[in-house]
């Protein structure tokens, strides 16, 4: 793998994905509808809005893998979920199919699965639990992708992030944080591996109170370095320091599953 596009560049994930595969590929090209921050003399920049195909593939041309993380990061309306995160998704997997490209790592998340309770921990093989419209578009995100890995021979690997961060920010996050270098690790399995097909994995560091079984991500080779659990007293600290939340600590989603909910309210 010689050449790599980074799409959402100038995001969080974006930003430090960029700095820690900066060398791992030779030519690693970042696009974003925004200029990312600190970018290094001689960077190799291309400016496109998800939404439009034509600039897309302007993107894609030339590279022999993409790290898909553009889209809206976060719950939106119906209509800018729609725009972001499936049109521009399937822009993304369409133009990467023109281009020829290889191998597309989809950055996908935990809220494709958010209503699953905390007591319950979960491998890959389970349905989809979407906790919001956001977890709905990496659903949909999850299924293109084994679309086009089936139809189009496209390698696809798919990587429920949790929450990735220097440290773990509260009592859910000791069980859904990855360490930056432990996602890189991830998106470098996706990205080179042999044997990947279609493969969904949980973008999680070796965290002792983990929702999720990542055993098919060790499968292939992931050894996370990356301990929550080392982080634990100054979670839990903030922690204390939030408003309680009796629905959103029922669920794996968290914020995500309460916001807007009134299941309850039905009977």
């Amino acid at each position: 793998m010689q050449k790599v596009l980074i799409t959402g560049a100038a995001g969080d994930i974006g930003t430090r994905l960029r700095k820690i595969l900066r060398g791992v590929y030779p030519h690693l090209r970042a696009s974003d509808i925004r200029t990312p921050a600190e970018l290094a003399a001689g960077d190799d920049f291309v400016p496109a809005d998800l939404t439009d195909l034509a600039q897309v593939e302007k993107a894609v041309a030339g590279m022999e893998g993409v790290i898909h993380l553009g889209g809206h990061a976060i719950e939106g309306s119906w209509e800018t979920i729609l725009n972001a995160n499936l049109i521009g998704c399937y822009n993304l997997f369409e133009a990467a199919r023109r281009a020829g490209v290889k191998r597309v790592v989809f950055a996908s998340s935990n809220h494709a699965i958010g209503f699953y309770p905390r007591s319950q921990r979960i491998g890959v093989d389970v349905r989809v639990r979407p906790d919001s419209r956001y977890g709905v578009s990496k659903a949909f995100g999850e299924a293109l992708g084994s679309l086009y890995a089936d139809k189009h021979g496209l390698r696809v690997t798919c990587l429920r992030i949790g929450n990735i961060s220097d440290i773990p920010a509260d009592e859910r996050r000791l069980s859904i944080w990855v360490k930056p270098e432990d996602l890189a690790q991830l998106v470098r399995v996706g990205l080179e591996h042999p044997d990947i097909h279609f493969e969904i994995f949980y973008g999680v560091s070796d965290n002792a109170a983990s929702f999720w079984d990542n055993s098919r991500a060790a499968h292939f080779g992931y050894r996370p370095q990356g301990r929550a659990e080392d982080y634990r007293e100054a979670a839990l600290a903030a922690q204390a320091k939030l408003p309680p939340d009796p629905i959103g600590v029922r669920y794996q989603g968290g914020p995500f599953c309460s916001a807007e909910y009134d299941a309850d309210k039905r009977g």
